[in-house]
């Protein structure tokens, strides 16, 4: 790792004062002197580099404190893009979305068949068609972020293993990047989605939260300190895969009563298939939209169903509060839809399983659900590369 580099000095000034635009913006160059602490002259030298490759601009004039009105700084939104995929079992999901995550042009393109290169060759045709709506050039794009369920070394790019693809060791990073002709970033889906909080979200400001999606799986997105944790091989956050009773259903990954066997989406539609051959449900709920149909309009046996996964998913939560003691938890997700059919037994399952006097400590918020909020979080990790401390990025290159 580089030491007293002036080339890393400089990454982490220009970092800094960029970070400082972000958050404090409209700013002026005598304000990010005073806030960095570095001279007038590295600020202008830094903000002349940053305003030439169009990631700020010079806006309206601010207060004059006597002379001269100051003219102001702040993020360039049109300036750079970015590209961001959720892949799932059948389609490739994509957003192109400016310097501020907000979502410039949505496309989604069903996927020809489970193979890897079937896939690649669906994302490319996804950031092309997304290139061409936003009317962007190919120097405008800084960079593809692609999120996924599974495993994965987001230091090197590699999906470690991804039970709902049935994929294992693939280089996912370079086999896209070769492909887009732009930087690739790849990760856990739930941990992209995390980074948008994180940077434009609930967790702006906060240094320790969680992130927990329900859907077609079970996952997690943890903040410690500001920084994104992801264990030391990408691995931290498989929450789905907690057990919470090893007596309990099979689970896709080979063991018993995982957290999802009772909280996701399949596992719902397992319990409906229970409850139709007990003769407790009538026929006809074929999918979860169909089950939420059923609980809204009274529906005994599928509410039933929403409690038990709500009951659990209480335990899985009450856990991670007990070991994380966050200031806040989000959930997100497809399942979120669900409502106070599956929440309001999850808050009283927390209370009753959480260590005493921690719950109190930490805020509970349900985020309403958007189908583009997983490209738009994959999109972000550009965005971390971009805001992301050199050093932080030094550390996690050297461990890998």
């Amino acid at each position: 790792m580089r030491k007293g580099n002036k080339e890393l000095i400089r990454e982490i000034n220009r970092t800094l004062v960029l970070n400082l635009i972000k958050n404090h913006a409209p700013i002026s160059r005598i304000d990010l002197a005073g806030l960095s602490g570095l001279s007038a002259a590295s600020i202008t030298g830094i903000t002349a580099k940053l305003i030439d490759c169009g990631l700020i601009f010079e806006k309206e004039e601010g207060d004059s404190r006597g002379g001269r009105k100051p003219i102001l700084l702040a993020l360039n939104p049109h300036g750079s893009f970015m590209v961001g995929l959720k892949l799932t079992e059948q389609y490739a999901i994509g957003a192109l979305t400016d310097l501020q995550a907000t979502v410039i042009a949505n496309h989604r393109s069903r996927l020809k068949n489970r193979s890897i290169e079937a896939a690649i060759d669906t994302m490319v045709g996804v950031v092309k068609t997304l290139s061409d709506q936003g009317g962007m050039e190919s120097e405008e794009l800084l960079g593809v972020g692609l999120g996924l369920a599974g495993i994965v070394h987001g230091a090197q790019g590699i999906l470690r293993h991804s039970p709902i693809l049935g994929w294992r060791d693939v280089p996912l990073k370079n086999m896209l990047q070769d492909r887009v002709g732009a930087p690739v970033y790849v990760d856990n889906d739930v941990n992209t989605l995390t980074l948008t909080e994180l940077w434009f979200g609930a967790g702006q400001g906060v240094d320790n939260f969680l992130t927990v999606t329900i859907g077609r799986g079970v996952g997690l997105g943890i903040v410690i300190n500001g920084q994104l944790y992801q264990g030391a091989y990408g691995g931290a956050g498989e929450f789905g895969h907690t057990v919470i009773d090893p007596e309990g259903p099979p689970c896709a990954c080979g063991k018993q009563g995982c957290l999802e066997t009772y909280t996701s989406d399949p596992a719902l539609m397992l319990m409906v298939s229970d409850a139709i051959t007990r003769g407790e449900m009538e026929e006809g709920v074929e999918t979860v939209a169909d089950l939420l149909t059923r609980a809204d309009e009274g529906d005994v046996a599928a509410r039933k169903i929403y409690a038990k996964a709500g009951e659990m998913l209480g335990i899985g939560i009450a856990n991670l509060i007990t070991l994380f003691s966050p200031q806040l938890i989000i959930i997100s997700g497809e399942g979120v839809r669900a409502g106070d059919w599956i929440f309001e037994p999850m808050r009283a399952s927390i209370a009753r399983h959480v260590m005493p006097g921690l719950a109190e400590d930490t805020k509970i918020r349900i985020d309403v659900w958007d189908d583009d909020a997983w490209a738009r979080g994959a999109a972000s990790l550009v965005l971390k590369k971009l805001f992301e401390s050199p050093m932080h990025r030094e550390m996690i290159e050297f461990s890998a």
